[in-house]
């Protein structure tokens, strides 16, 4: 992701992230969003763009972090995102001896629990259940996409580092990717998927409690429920890892972009727009099925107006403290 310009005030939010839509597919274009979010259709601002607005705003892939074509790159007053970033050093930092074992012994439960409930699911399982396994399993993955976007929207728009336990825990890597966008692609296996494990460890061990307490005529009724749960729980467990390889524009396997070309899991594409400041739309990050939908009936911006009312908190502010941090 590119250093963040500045929001567009005098244009809806709505307009802009339809229009982002259409330039950032033409070339990652973010740094002329707000003019052409003034146009009055999306075809005209993206024919709008020239050959030079494309390369002078856009973020080339192998430069996904801004430094050689991005405005960091051209002022030496904008804060330059990555790893040298002061903001990104100093989260960095804050990754604990402690956060690493939480994050092993739920990536080993999680694992153990997945290969043991997978065995039962596949031992009781009949073609009279087929039709209710499909919908079980697309249900699922809704879910998933719908989930991963409420956890993201509520860790990148409230609360801070500061806040005991949880800050440093799990609301640190939300402030750090907003300034090292590809920190993840940097982050091994445990790290990416260690606390999505965490939320699946309980209705998976639930789950192979009831496979071992239940009666057989138990099992058969409750089967569809339980491939949701499952489905459910697969897709929670690799929404972090989806979002990896959403950062990830070198040396994926053709199987994991073949995936992201027809839309079965997040786009590279798709998910650059929420990195577009100020990084307040376009939250789910399993498929990002729902994200177009959500943003559509101002799913999210409702909650942060009703939030605010409530409260008098602002949404991102810690999130934009972060990212202007210049030492």
């Amino acid at each position: 992701s590119s250093a963040s310009p500045r929001p567009c005030p005098s244009s809806s939010r709505g307009r802009r992230v339809a229009a982002g839509w259409r330039v950032l597919n033409a070339g990652s274009v973010i740094g002329t969003s707000c003019r052409l979010a003034k146009e009055p259709r999306m075809e005209q601002a993206a024919t709008a763009l020239s050959e030079a607005d494309i390369e002078r705003s856009s973020m080339a892939e192998e430069d996904p972090n801004g430094n050689e074509h991005g405005a960091g790159a051209r002022s030496s007053t904008v804060p330059r995102w990555g790893p040298q970033h002061a903001g990104a050093r100093e989260l960095a930092q804050l990754y604990s001896p402690g956060k690493r074992l939480q994050e092993w012994v739920c990536v080993i439960l999680c694992v153990c629990l997945v290969t043991i409930n997978f065995f039962f699911l596949m031992l009781h399982f009949s073609m009279d259940h087929f039709f209710k396994l499909i919908i079980a399993i697309f249900a699922g993955i809704v879910t998933a996409d719908f989930a991963s976007g409420l956890v993201h929207w509520g860790a990148d728009t409230w609360g801070s580092v500061d806040i005991p336990v949880i800050g440093k825990a799990f609301i640190r890597p939300f402030r750090e990717h907003h300034i090292d966008p590809t920190a993840i692609t940097r982050h091994d296996f445990i790290e990416t998927n260690g606390d999505n494990c965490m939320f699946t460890v309980m209705p998976l061990a639930h789950m192979t409690y009831k496979f071992i307490t239940n009666s057989p005529e138990a099992v058969y009724e409750a089967y569809a429920w339980d491939s949701y749960v499952f489905c459910l729980g697969i897709f929670v467990t690799m929404t972090n890892q989806i979002h990896k390889w959403s950062h990830t524009y070198f040396g994926l396997p053709r199987w994991v972009t073949m995936l992201q070309d027809f839309h079965i899991i997040l786009p590279r594409k798709h998910h650059r727009i929420h990195h577009v400041a100020p990084h307040e739309t376009y939250f789910c990050i399993t498929t990002g099925w729902l994200n177009y939908l959500l943003e559509k009936i101002g799913f999210w911006r409702q909650f942060e107006y009703l939030i605010t009312n409530l409260t008098g908190h602002k949404p991102r502010t810690d999130d934009m403290n972060w990212a202007h941090k210049m030492e």
